[in-house]
Order: structure tokens, then C-alpha cells, then sequence
């Protein structure tokens, strides 16, 4: 497996499709690079010789933000949020979905497995 930025990519996949495996490299940007250094899309990630690995990861790390500066990145900004206060950042402390969705039904990714609370006793039940 080549290893690009700390990240091993998969070999049998395509180049434009195995370096959308590292963090910040969507499709556009792995096509982006790969024309920049005039490395063919469709050869297998396995056929790259360390010259080709190498300009990729001094373009990406030069030109762009990805791996662990981008998961820095965005660390400092939502901790920001949560310092200030501000509507975001209660959420994200919280652990709410922080972009408008409903809560009342449909949240069980952000708000974990259900927590049953006891059902009241009946009025027949309290005398």
C-alpha cells in the first residue's frame, strides 16, 4: 500500500478515487492534484513510483489543508463556538444536531440509543 501524508491509500483503487481516502481530498481536489503533476487518473494507486508520491504529497500539503492540520483546524473552530457560547456551541456541548434538524423524532445519531423513562402511575394505582 502507498502511504501518503501518514495514510496508507488502497492499491487496487484508481489514483483519483484512493486519494479521496485522506481527509480533505474529495474527488475535485484528488483530480486537481492528480492533473497538477500529471499523474494518469485511471492507473491503479499500486503503479506509483515514489517521484509521483512525492509531488503529490508536496502539492497537497503546500496547496491545500488536509490530514492533521484540517482535524486541527477544525477542532479550534468548533471549541471556539463552545468558549463563546453561542448557539452552535451549546449544541455541540450538548450533543444536538447543530444545523437546524428536528429533535423531537430523527436525532438518534447524535443523541445515542433511547433513554426509556418510567411511565406516571395511573390515578386507580395511587389510592
Amino acid at each position: 500500500m502507498p502511504r501518503l501524508l501518514g495514510v496508507d491509500i488502497p492499491n487496487d483503487k484508481k489514483v483519483a478515487i484512493a486519494l479521496t481516502y485522506l481527509y480533505g481530498v474529495g474527488p475535485r481536489v484528488a483530480r486537481e492534484a492528480c492533473v497538477k503533476n500529471n499523474i494518469d487518473t485511471e492507473k491503479p494507486a499500486r503503479d506509483l513510483d515514489e517521484d509521483e508520491l512525492s509531488r503529490l504529497s508536496t502539492l497537497l500539503e503546500r496547496d491545500y489543508t488536509v490530514e492533521g492540520p484540517l482535524r486541527r483546524l477544525m477542532s479550534q473552530n468548533i471549541n471556539r463556538l463552545r468558549e463563546i457560547k453561542c448557539y452552535r456551541g451549546m449544541r455541540h456541548r450538548m450533543s444536538l444536531p447543530v444545523r437546524g434538524q428536528r429533535t423531537r423524532t430523527n436525532a438518534r445519531t447524535r443523541k445515542g440509543p433511547r433513554k426509556t423513562v418510567a411511565g406516571k402511575k395511573g390515578v386507580k394505582d395511587l389510592r
